[in-house]
């Protein structure tokens, strides 16, 4: 099996997960709906091509470890109400606009949010595309190397530090790759290693590991998240431990 070795290096990165509140939370792990936007940034794809997303997203398989564990940082972020386009609405997840206290130009709106990072982490993903349909692994291996647009690991200001695909691999499948794979540090001699992994639920049953239920399918055509996964979280061990 064609699977893509990708390394995560980047000063910040941000995966997303459910939002209840003003807290833009982050999971510990990429989610499906990033890594399809991602991979159809790097296609060309846009935005509106709901239906080349949606196929794509049913297609990719992936297992991620953090090499270099990462450290949180939130980001207190603030959005200035006031400005003409924003002056005659606002919005929070609680369906409310949110003001601060104070004189009339302060309610005009300051809406405050905080992001939720890792900081500092490098992570290794493996990922392949079940069935036959296009792009092919190595179609999206080109797309990669030569991507149509800018690449980031989940908003625009997470850029990569170095380019995000390492190499074509060939293995039984992508946790078999994972383990394969020797856990590096960058330019980080001295960082805290991590083995902290993610995998499919199928695979690695025997692995100490628990199963977790994750809502990471976006509805590409209506803009929502929905469905349930599962996936298997823990400690993995290189392929020489085992």
């Amino acid at each position: 099996m064609e699977i893509l070795l990708l390394r995560f290096d980047a000063p910040l990165m941000s995966f997303g997960d459910v939002i209840v509140d003003h807290h833009n939370v982050t999971d510990r792990f990429p989610r499906l709906s990033l890594l399809t936007g991602l991979f159809g940034n790097a296609l060309g794809y846009r935005h509106g091509d709901a239906a080349a997303l949606e196929r794509l997203q049913e297609r990719i398989e992936f297992a991620a470890c953090w090499d270099v564990e990462p450290t949180a940082l939130v980001d207190y972020h603030t959005v200035d109400l006031g400005q003409l386009k924003m002056a005659n609405k606002g919005w929070t997840t609680r369906g409310v606009a949110e003001h601060r206290e104070g004189g009339p130009g302060a309610k005009l709106g300051t809406h405050i949010r905080y992001r939720h990072y890792w900081a500092n982490g490098l992570m290794t993903v493996t990922v392949t595309l079940t069935g036959g349909a296009e792009p092919s692994v190595a179609a999206l291996a080109a797309a990669l190397r030569e991507p149509a647009r800018p690449l980031f690991l989940g908003r625009k200001t997470c850029l990569p530090a170095a380019p995000l695909l390492r190499e074509v691999v060939d293995a039984p499948n992508v946790l078999a790759a994972l383990q394969a794979m020797p856990r590096e540090t960058g330019l980080r001699p001295d960082a805290s290693r991590s083995a902290s992994a993610c995998w499919p639920a199928h695979l690695g049953t025997a692995l100490p590991s628990r199963v977790v239920s994750i809502y990471d399918q976006r509805d590409w055509r209506n803009q929502v998240h929905t469905g349930r996964r599962l996936r298997r979280e823990g400690i993995l061990p290189n392929a020489e431990a085992l």
